[in-house]
C-alpha cells in the first residue's frame, strides 16, 4: 500500500494514524515510523491493488508527491492576503512617505526629526516583532496562533493612525517633535504586532516551497497596489482637504479591513514537527542570534545581511524622496500622486508577470541581477528632472527593487527553521527594519545637511534634499552583493 498524494484544505479535523500501511511516503519520514497527518479536512487517497479509497472530500488545495505539482493557495487565503496585505501596506506606505512630509510641512524642515522618527519606529518594530513573533509561536487559543494578533492589532493600528495628526496642534515645536516620534512609535507597535509578526508568520504557515514565489509575488503586488492607492490618492486628498481628513480616512480603512479579514482567517493545523520550541520565550530570545544559530542557518543569515545592506542604502534617500520631488523638482503633492499612480501601477504588473516566471530560475543569480539593474536605474534617476523621465526611470528602479524582495523572501522562507517561523519574523525585522532604518536615515540626513539647499519655513531652518543623497544611496546598494558571493550557486536552485 502506498500513499500517493494528499489533497488538503483548511478547517478543523482529527489526527489520522497511518501505521504499518505506509511503505513509501517521500523522504521526510523514516521507514516504520508512525506518520501523523492532521486532517484539515482532507482527502487521503490510498492505492491498494489499483483501487482507490476516498476519505472525506472537502478539498480546495492540493499537496502532491510530485515536485512538479504546485500547491494551490486557496480562495479564502488569497482573499485574506489581498485584504490584509493591501491595507497593512497602505498604512506602512503612508508612514514611510506622508508622515515625513507632514513633519516637514507642519512642524519643521529640519531633516533630523524625520531621521529620529524613522529610527525610533524601526527599533520599536524590531523589538515588537521579535517578542510577538516568538509569542505567537507559543499561542494556543480557540482563535488560533496568529489570528488574535492580526485581528486586534489591525483595529488598534487604524485607531492610532487616525489620531496621529493631532500633534500638529501643539504650539511648542520641541514638544511637538517629541510627541510625533512617540505617536509614530505607538502606531508602529500595533502595526508590527499585526503585520510584521503575525501576518507574515501566517503566510509562511500556509505556504509551500512550490508556491512561495507566487505567494510572495501576490504579497509584493499587494504592497505595490497599496502604494498605488496610498500615494496615488493621498496627495490629492491632502491638497484638497488637508492632513487631518486624510489620516481619519486611512485609520478607518485599516481598522475595518483588519476586522473583516481577521474574522475570515482559519489557521492550518500545525504538525508536531513544526511546533514551537519547548524553551521559554526569554531563553529563546537570548539565544536568538547565537554562534550556533548562525552556523546552523548560514544561508539564511547571509540573505538577512544582503537585505540589511540594501535596506540601509534605500533608507538613505527614501524618507526624503517626497520632499525631494516637491521642493527640489517642484512637483505638487497632486502631481506626485499622479506620478505614483502611474509608476506603481506599471511596476505592479511587471512584478506579477516576472514574479510568476521565476519558478525555476537560480535565485542567487536572479537576485544579483535584480540588484545591479535596480542600482543602475536609481543612479540614472538622480540625474533626470523631466517629469516623464522621472516617472519611467523610477518605475524601473522600483520594479527591480521589489523583484529582489520577491526572490529573497521566498528563498528565506524555505530556510526558516520549522517551529520557529514566528520568532524568525523578528530576526528578519532586525535586518529589514532595525538596522537599515536606524542607520540609513541618519546617513541621509548628514548628506542632506552637507549638500542640501538651505531653507527657512515659518522661522524654522532646514534643508531641501538634492541629487547627491540619491547617488550615495545607489552606490551603497552595490555592497549588498557581497554576502551573496558566500552562497554557493547550487543553494539558489529551487527544489
Amino acid at each position: 500500500m502506498r500513499v500517493e498524494f494528499i489533497e488538503q484544505a483548511q478547517g478543523e479535523g482529527t489526527i489520522h494514524d497511518v501505521h504499518e500501511h505506509v511503505i513509501n511516503v517521500r523522504e521526510d519520514f523514516k521507514k516504520n515510523q508512525w506518520l501523523y497527518i492532521y486532517q484539515q479536512p482532507f482527502k487521503l487517497k490510498i492505492f491498494r491493488d489499483d483501487k482507490i479509497t476516498n476519505n472525506q472530500d472537502t478539498s480546495n488545495t492540493e499537496i502532491k508527491n510530485s515536485k512538479s505539482e504546485i500547491v494551490k493557495i486557496g480562495r479564502r487565503n488569497l482573499g485574506i492576503m489581498i485584504i490584509l496585505g493591501l491595507t497593512g501596506q497602505i498604512a506602512w506606505a503612508v508612514e514611510n512617505t506622508w508622515f515625513n512630509t507632514f513633519v516637514f510641512d507642519m512642524l519643521t524642515p529640519d531633516p533630523r526629526p524625520i531621521a529620529w522618527m524613522v529610527a525610533v519606529s524601526a527599533v520599536v518594530a524590531t523589538i515588537t516583532t521579535l517578542i510577538i513573533g516568538s509569542l505567537s509561536d507559543r499561542t494556543h487559543t480557540k482563535m488560533g496562533r496568529r489570528k488574535p494578533y492580526i485581528l486586534f492589532g489591525y483595529i488598534l493600528w487604524g485607531i492610532i493612525t487616525a489620531i496621529f495628526p493631532l500633534v500638529a496642534l501643539i504650539q511648542v515645536i520641541g514638544i511637538a517633535v517629541v510627541m510625533v516620534v512617540i505617536m509614530d512609535a505607538i502606531m508602529t507597535f500595533f502595526g508590527s504586532t499585526a503585520n510584521d509578526a503575525a501576518y507574515n508568520a501566517w503566510i509562511t504557515d500556509i505556504g509551500h516551497p512550490t508556491n512561495r514565489n507566487k505567494i510572495n509575488s501576490i504579497n509584493t503586488a499587494a504592497a505595490l497596489l497599496a502604494n498605488l492607492i496610498a500615494l496615488g490618492v493621498a496627495g490629492v486628498i491632502i491638497d484638497t482637504y488637508g492632513y487631518f481628513i486624510f489620516f481619519y480616512i486611512l485609520g478607518g480603512i485599516v481598522s475595518v479591513s483588519g476586522l473583516i479579514a481577521g474574522v475570515m482567517i482559519k489557521e492550518p493545523q500545525i504538525l508536531e514537527s513544526t511546533q514551537a520550541s519547548s524553551k521559554s520565550l526569554l531563553t529563546e530570545l537570548k539565544e536568538l542570534v547565537s554562534i550556533q544559530d548562525l552556523k546552523e542557518n548560514k544561508i539564511l543569515y547571509l540573505l538577512f545581511l544582503n537585505m540589511a545592506i540594501g535596506g540601509i542604502a534605500s533608507n538613505v534617500y527614501f524618507p526624503y524622496l517626497f520632499i525631494y520631488l516637491e521642493h527640489y523638482l517642484g512637483f505638487s503633492k497632486t502631481i506626485i500622486s499622479l506620478i505614483a499612480l502611474f509608476l506603481i501601477g506599471c511596476s505592479t504588473i511587471l512584478v506579477l508577470i516576472l514574479g510568476f516566471l521565476i519558478k525555476k530560475t537560480n535565485r542567487k543569480l536572479l537576485l544579483m541581477l535584480y540588484i545591479i539593474i535596480g542600482t543602475l536605474t536609481l543612479l540614472i534617476f538622480a540625474f533626470v528632472k523631466n517629469i516623464w523621465l522621472v516617472t519611467i526611470i523610477y518605475m524601473l528602479s522600483l520594479t527591480f527593487s521589489q523583484l529582489s524582495g520577491v526572490v529573497r523572501n521566498s528563498w528565506m522562507q524555505d530556510k526558516y527553521p520549522q517551529g520557529d517561523i514566528g520568532k524568525f519574523q523578528g530576526v528578519r525585522l532586525i535586518f529589514m527594519v532595525g538596522i537599515p532604518m536606524v542607520i540609513g536615515p541618519f546617513i541621509g540626513s548628514f548628506v542632506i545637511q552637507l549638500y542640501g539647499i538651505p531653507i527657512i519655513v515659518e522661522g524654522e531652518s532646514g534643508f531641501i534634499p538634492t541629487p547627491p543623497v540619491i547617488i550615495f544611496s545607489a552606490l551603497l546598494t552595490l555592497l549588498a552583493l557581497i554576502p551573496l558571493f558566500f552562497i554557493k550557486k547550487s543553494e539558489g536552485e529551487i527544489l
